[in-house]
């Protein structure tokens, strides 16, 4: 992996926030790289209760300052980063008052998705893009972890196609067994289609569940990775009939070889 340029794009990385499945893996699947000669980069959302000033988070003025478009609204985009202790790797954040400063992740106080999730999910998708445009960092290989992170396969297919920076980019998604019950907001599939993309690439989007995220990523991305040891059969079942390089699960104890055989040889190949 020397000198290969990995993107990381999650939804949960560690040690931002708690210890789960796809935090642990989003951090250290970019380590492995690190380790291996790889150059890295790590984008996640800046969730309000990430605390800022014990991980010391700064605004980078010069990323910053575009607006998004989000359903016919100006959304500014203000990116944050810090350093992983000990790591020497670098941690973009992509932020929005309206969309992240609340104090959790995805769900409010009664344990109800925020209802707009769905928006959180354009904008983050988004706004990783914009970034990476802005620091002329073309990736060879994009790895998406999370279902919020689960549109910028569907972007990065359709609305950026063109973008010469991703041209020869490789997108691997990991499928977890964590999601979400019950569906995002149900306008998702227009606000989608408010960026000119075509319906039939975000069909399964009628009913924003997570089953439909799972395979609306699947169907974009250029190779799979099984990020659960159990993953929901419908789920399971795309990913075997996907006809795509697909990596089975490997424990987060023992992933580092086939991760970067599978990168090597299935994905970059």
């Amino acid at each position: 992996m020397k000198d290969k340029r990995v993107l990381y794009v999650s939804s949960e990385v560690v040690p931002y926030l708690p210890e789960t499945e796809i935090s642990s893996m989003s951090f250290e699947a970019p380590r492995m790289v690190n380790k291996a000669g790889g150059q890295i980069r790590i984008f996640m959302p800046r969730y309000g209760n990430i605390n800022e000033r014990r991980h010391q988070l700064h605004e980078v003025i010069r990323l910053s300052g575009i607006n998004l478009v989000i359903n016919d609204l100006d959304m500014p985009l203000i990116i944050k980063v810090a350093s992983i202790p000990k790591e020497r790797i670098q941690v973009y954040f992509i932020d929005n008052e309206e969309y992240f400063k609340r104090k959790a992740t995805f769900l409010n106080d009664s344990g109800e998705l925020f209802s707009d999730n769905d928006e959180r999910a354009i904008f983050f998708a988004k706004g990783v893009v914009e970034t990476v445009k802005k620091l002329n960092w073309s990736p060879d290989i994009i790895h998406v972890h999370g279902w919020l992170a689960g549109l910028l396969p569907l972007y990065l297919k359709t609305l950026y196609k063109d973008e010469p920076l991703f041209s020869e980019s490789k997108i691997v998604t990991s499928i977890y067994e964590t999601g979400f019950e019950g569906t995002l907001n149900k306008k998702m599939l227009n606000k989608i289609e408010f960026d000119g993309i075509d319906p039939k690439a975000s069909a399964h989007l009628k009913n924003p569940d997570y089953h439909a995220l799972s395979l609306t990523a699947i169907e974009h991305s250029d190779a799979l990775i099984k990020g659960s040891k159990v993953l929901p059969k419908s789920i399971d079942d795309a990913c075997e009939k996907s006809g795509k390089p697909l990596l089975s699960y490997h424990p987060i104890d023992d992933f580092e070889d086939a991760y970067i055989d599978f990168y090597q040889t299935k994905v970059l190949k």
